[in-house]
């Protein structure tokens, strides 16, 4: 693997670790909720993630070595780190607010950006955007969820 393959591969990782920082009792709110009877894959959901995030990693590679050091890659390397600083604190802020709005406004706002993203790399490297993919089309999968869980709590908006 190539150097920036790893220094990417690292940030990406280091940032998801921002996600493990939950309270017990933040944890038992969210566990407590209802969630709609179509959520069979919940325990899939981190398998999932794992995959979009390595997805985008390698995406970020490809577009980094297409051309690197130049202004527009560090604009797009500062588009995946804000796209993986909204997913990743999508649950510890729902979480910590105990709120499912919030956590569908995070939701929608990574849809956003994983959708610029996708379309801004897509001229740079087809094989990048085409890595995004799964960003673009699960990361509306979770925003609807939580949407739909605020029907079925609605004391947690």
């Amino acid at each position: 693997m190539s150097t920036s393959g790893l220094t990417i591969g690292a940030i990406t990782f280091l940032v998801a670790l921002g996600g493990v920082w939950l309270r017990l009792r933040d944890v038992q709110w969210f566990a407590h909720l209802k969630r709609p009877d179509w959520l069979s894959f919940e325990p899939a959901i981190p398998f999932i993630w794992t995959f979009i995030f390595a997805c985008g990693a390698w995406s970020a590679t490809q577009v980094w070595e297409s051309d690197p050091g130049s202004f527009v890659t560090w604009l797009l390397m500062g588009l995946y780190l804000l796209l993986e600083i909204f997913t990743v604190a999508y649950i510890p802020v729902m979480l910590r607010q105990r709120s499912l709005a919030v956590g569908t406004i995070l939701g929608a706002i990574g849809v956003v950006l994983g959708v610029v993203l996708t379309l801004s790399v897509w001229p740079l490297s087809g094989w990048a955007a085409l890595l995004l993919l799964p960003y673009v089309l699960w990361s509306p999968i979770g925003t609807y969820t939580t949407w739909e869980m605020i029907r079925l709590n609605p004391q947690a908006v």
